[in-house]
């Protein structure tokens, strides 16, 4: 999380993407059977790669006997497919392709087979890992996935309340207030409203606001 000064964040949201990424409110989850073949999915919100391989290491501790563990995760420049041990292409690379199309991100699906006896083929695999994910969707509750900044700015006390009022008016969370020979302030704040709170603290701050430099920034 970092902070942004009003001019670059400005320039910034002149190309933030129109539709807005999603995530998941709770995981769900669906049984497929083909050809006596079980598909046990799951999808779910991750923070990376990191809860996603302990995720896998779960769902093998807890299927021991299964003959694949699936998984693909859709999350910014961790994102990932595998196919463990199916043929490749056929099983983590479609779950994918099922999360990209309804605009997932910060999401991990993962398919549990028990192997029937009967090969279904490349065709077959992708169908059926590509209908566990997506009949599992079919019960999710997508929510929007909010990208937060950090801001912060220092003014003289006299402007110290009127900062505060703002903040308070665009529901951003206050997180630390130094007072010094001025006064610093940062918060949290959603980047659409960041916007339009930083405008009106250049109009309403009468040249007096400076805005801390920007150093980076994160996804709520």
């Amino acid at each position: 999380m970092g902070i942004h000064c009003a001019a670059g964040h400005s320039l910034k949201m002149l190309g933030y993407p129109q539709n807005m990424p999603f995530s998941l409110a709770f995981p769900v989850h669906h049984e497929l059977i083909v050809k006596k073949s079980r598909f046990l999915a799951c999808v779910e919100p991750v923070t990376g790669r990191q809860e996603a391989l302990a995720r896998v290491a779960q769902l093998k501790a807890q299927h021991p006997d299964a003959t694949h563990v699936c998984w693909a995760l859709l999350a910014g420049g961790q994102s990932a497919a595998h196919d463990d041990g199916e043929p490749s292409g056929t099983a983590g690379r479609p779950m994918l392709e099922v999360m990209r199309h309804q605009d997932l991100q910060g999401v991990m699906a993962s398919v549990v087979r028990y192997f029937g006896g009967v090969k279904l083929g490349a065709g077959g695999l992708v169908r059926s890992y590509t209908d566990a994910v997506a009949q599992a969707l079919l019960k999710s509750d997508k929510v929007p996935l909010v990208h937060k900044i950090l801001q912060g700015c220092t003014v003289p006390y006299a402007l110290e309340g009127m900062v505060r009022r703002e903040l308070a008016q665009s529901q951003a969370d206050l997180r630390s207030v130094a007072h010094g020979s001025e006064v610093t302030l940062t918060w949290e704040i959603t980047d659409m409203a960041g916007v339009a709170l930083t405008e009106r603290l250049n109009e309403t701050g009468m040249g007096k606001l400076i805005w801390l430099n920007p150093t980076d920034d994160s996804h709520g």
